[in-house]
């Protein structure tokens, strides 16, 4: 049986992949706000955020601790250009991502969860916390892309 943070995981991870499904076209190249990220690369920097935390839920989980670098998240978000891509595409992207970390997440053994996690100069956290504060990451961003222009 899976455990309540993996259950609470896959819920949101759902939520938010529900709620992307019905994004207008018309607005993902706008900003949310102005001077801010368009919805496009809002959505690519989730997509980011996706890739290194997959790294630190899969190393915390078998190496029963984790530390690693902070990413330069302005940096990441150009490098890749999602403005220019399609939405599809980064739904499709995001979506896949969220289906590898769900699998990950549901078999860290429940005594795993307690590893310590240490991400740039931080204080060490636990693994539990770094999956229960990527779904909140995921939602304070997904309100950005629901924002109305």
């Amino acid at each position: 049986m899976a455990n309540q943070t993996a259950m609470d995981f896959v819920a949101g991870c759902e939520a938010i992949r529900h709620s992307l499904l019905h994004v207008p076209e018309d607005v993902v190249g706008l900003p949310w706000r102005a001077g801010g990220w368009t919805r496009k690369q809002v959505l690519g920097h989730m997509i980011d955020s996706a890739a290194n935390n997959h790294q630190r839920f899969v190393r915390a989980a078998l190496d029963g601790s984790y530390a690693g670098p902070f990413y330069a998240q302005e940096g990441w978000v150009a490098a890749h250009g999602y403005n220019e891509m399609p939405w599809a595409m980064l739904l499709a992207w995001w979506q896949t991502y969220h289906e590898i970390l769900k699998s990950v997440v549901e078999r860290i053994p429940v005594d795993k969860l307690n590893a310590e996690c240490r991400v740039g100069d931080n204080e060490p956290v636990t693994l539990r916390f770094l999956i229960e504060d990527y779904i909140a990451h995921q939602q304070h961003h997904l309100k950005q892309i629901l924002c109305p222009s």
